[in-house]
């Protein structure tokens, strides 16, 4: 049995790290350093497997671990889940203020305002501060009980200090944009229908039936109401959100009380635009009475409560026309066909490429060349056709096919048992090897500075590389007979790829290229191995273990560290010199010390990710979206809203150019590119 000591050492070190979790996941606002985070998780770690009588349900380390019910149980709620009227105008707004006012006799009625966030509702039941479970909406009467999975979302806790004996707290679980993005890469290139927007994605991903699945997507939650409740306090709106955070919940910071419903309209028309800078999918504005006592008068039909509406905003969407379908290949060799459009503005950019995704969705929606097609943002980053205005249609429009065989190698093309997604079946296609050099080069990855889409390009035809081990065996002298390859370009390109070599493990397991692992996946799985020797001595069922890393993806690279050729790969690595262990990014510079920036646009020289490094490491923070903490906003070409928002806060705005002199860089002669077109 553990001693008392160790019990109250347990405890300690769980109080600390919600505490901690708190600051880094809901506020935004770390005191301490990873790695200082870090250790204390794997003490509790070492006390709890030396103890396994004193870990708690509500432990830290137990958001991932539990197994979701193979039928997801259903259970009926003690209150109901109720739907919104919807409302699409302001007359409509005031026709609701007028039949409010109405029930109630009075004039006096004060609104709360909050943005709809595009998800899925949830119950969460507390029993003495402890989450007990976790209940989608259902048909508002009856929900599905999804704990286990709800447990993987670090903004939901696990135990709330003081809180009620009972009490059940709602809001939405959403995804992201930038993890939906991420997620449909990934399902594109698993040759996987995409999901079609971020409240979708979000609905699959909490119903895996394995929870590191559900850890892996990146879900969040906003609070904002309650069900049942055993001595919880409040008489309002606004006093419950304040509630809801003083409980350590996430809650949208949007909300705003009004005295008037033209205030209201204001507000509504006020986040029309300014909603498409933030980092979540909003589709519209929750109008609610303020006063709990109005609430109970004003009561509810069978579905919807009389005492708020939701305003919804009209999609926007722009037409244009699909010049071509081509087909880019990516680094497993999966052709994936994208739209070539007519230049079109919209929500804030020039669009002149939409994704096909794969020749399901091209069949599902019949997109030809020539069709005139309405597009939209996924997510509000990804342009996406929404659907073919087949009445435009002259006859002319052309059927696409998929490639019989590789554009590049002249190999066969298959589509997958199993996988919407063609592919090259040749391993040794120069197109995928080409993508493979070009992915481990770039600029999230290895970085190796010079080295292109078109150098890679060159070094092919001169069979002077074969696998990106050959990258730091290359030779000024012999890269000189390369046409517009001088004596200081070859060394500089020598010195680049040397240079590379101490990036660390997390850049290298990326740069590998192994499928369905990206750069969040490479970081987990540095965070927990620390070594390649440990990551390829792990077996898949540890490698799954890892919080955030799902089944396919511990299969994935399980499979791929077990391969004779990844073997030899890794030996060249290594003889080399490159670096195979964690390596932790020290601060540079003081240069955006103290700033908080956001970045917005296309930069020229660099990816975004990058952009994003280079502050953190001159002592900056990068956040997401413009906020009122936000001090400075990084804009490329086609800035959209983010730009106009922090132009209307007076916030200081630099250019690429002036962002590359505060950082003193000089910009790069040549980028990596993206994946040029086959087709």
């Amino acid at each position: 049995m553990a001693s008392e000591e160790i019990i109250q050492k347990a405890e300690a070190l769980r109080k600390e790290i919600r505490h901690h979790s708190y600051l880094y996941y809901v506020l935004d606002r770390p005191e301490i350093t990873d790695y200082e985070f870090d250790r204390m998780y794997r003490e509790l770690v070492t006390l709890e497997t030396e103890h396994p009588e004193i870990v708690t349900p509500d432990s830290p380390t137990q958001r991932v671990g539990g197994k979701a019910s193979d039928d997801f149980r259903k259970v009926r709620f003690g209150k109901p889940m109720l739907s919104l009227t919807n409302v699409f105008n302001a007359e409509e707004l005031r026709e609701f203020d007028r039949k409010v006012k109405a029930s109630l006799g009075t004039e006096a009625v004060e609104y709360i305002t909050e943005l709809k966030i595009d998800g899925l509702s949830m119950n969460l039941v507390y029993e003495n501060g402890r989450l007990v479970q976790g209940l989608t909406r259902g048909d508002g009467r009856v929900g599905e009980d999804v704990t286990a999975n709800v447990k993987t979302i670090r903004t939901i806790p696990l135990y709330i200090e003081d809180a009620p004996p009972y009490m059940e707290i709602r809001g939405e679980v959403y995804m992201p944009r930038t993890s939906f993005v991420r997620l449909n890469e990934e399902r594109d290139e698993a040759g996987i229908m995409p999901f079609a927007n971020c409240r979708n994605a979000a609905a699959g991903s909490l119903r895996q039936l394995d929870p590191h699945v559900t850890a892996a997507r990146s879900l969040d939650f906003f609070a904002y109401a309650i069900g049942e409740t055993e001595g919880l306090d409040v008489h309002t709106q606004e006093e419950l959100l304040h509630q809801l955070e003083a409980f350590h919940f996430r809650v949208n910071p949007h909300y705003r009380k009004w005295n008037t419903i033209e205030g209201v309209i204001d507000g509504v028309n006020e986040w029309e635009e300014k909603r498409r800078g933030l980092p979540y999918d909003t589709d519209g504005m929750v109008i609610k009475v303020n006063d709990f006592r109005q609430q109970e008068a004003l009561g509810a039909t069978v579905k919807d409560p009389k005492w708020a509406t939701a305003y919804k905003y009209p999609p926007e969407e722009a037409v244009t026309q699909v010049e071509r379908i081509i087909v880019t290949m990516g680094r497993t060799g999966v052709l994936t066909p994208s739209a070539d459009l007519t230049p079109v503005r919209l929500a804030g950019t020039t669009v002149k490429r939409a994704t096909l995704h794969n020749l399901d969705f091209i069949r599902e929606k019949d997109i030809r060349e020539g069709d005139y097609v309405r597009i939209y943002k996924a997510g509000e980053i990804i342009p996406e056709v929404a659907a073919v205005l087949k009445e435009k249609r002259t006859g002319r429009e052309e059927e696409f096919q998929m490639p019989e065989t590789c554009p590049v190698c002249g190999g066969r093309v298959a589509r997958v048992e199993g996988e919407a997604a063609y592919r090259c079946m040749n391993p040794q296609c120069g197109g995928v090897v080409r993508e493979k050099l070009i992915h481990f080069a770039s600029r999230d990855a290895m970085d190796i500075e010079g080295l292109g889409p078109s150098v890679v390009d060159s070094l092919l035809a001169y069979d002077l590389v074969k696998d990106p081990a050959d990258f730091y065996t290359l030779d000024a002298g012999e890269l000189q007979q390369i046409e517009r390859m001088g004596e200081k370009r070859a060394a500089n390109l020598v010195a680049a790829a040397a240079d590379s070599k101490g990036r660390g493990l997390a850049k290298l397991l990326f740069a590998l290229g192994i499928r369905f692992l990206g750069a969040k996946g490479a970081e987990l799985l540095t965070a927990k191995y620390h070594t390649m020797e440990a990551i390829m001595a792990a077996d898949e069922a540890s490698l799954q273990e890892t919080e955030g890393i799902g089944k396919v993806i511990a299969q994935s690279v399980y499979e791929y560290f077990h391969d004779e050729r990844t073997m030899e790969l890794i030996q060249k690595l290594q003889r080399a010199g490159v670096v195979m262990e964690e390596v932790r990014e020290e601060t540079q510079g003081a240069a955006f010390a103290g700033e908080k920036a956001v970045l917005t646009g296309k930069l020229t020289s660099m990816g975004r990710r990058e952009a994003g490094d280079i502050i953190r490491r001159l002592g900056g923070e990068v956040q997401s979206s413009v906020t009122k903490t936000t001090t400075l906003v990084i804009a490329g070409t086609d800035a959209g809203s983010k730009l106009e928002k922090a132009r209307a806060q007076g916030i200081t705005i630099l250019s690429e150019e002036e962002f590359l002199r505060r950082a003193g860089l000089a910009q790069a002669d040549e980028g990596n590119g993206t994946e040029p077109s086959l087709f």
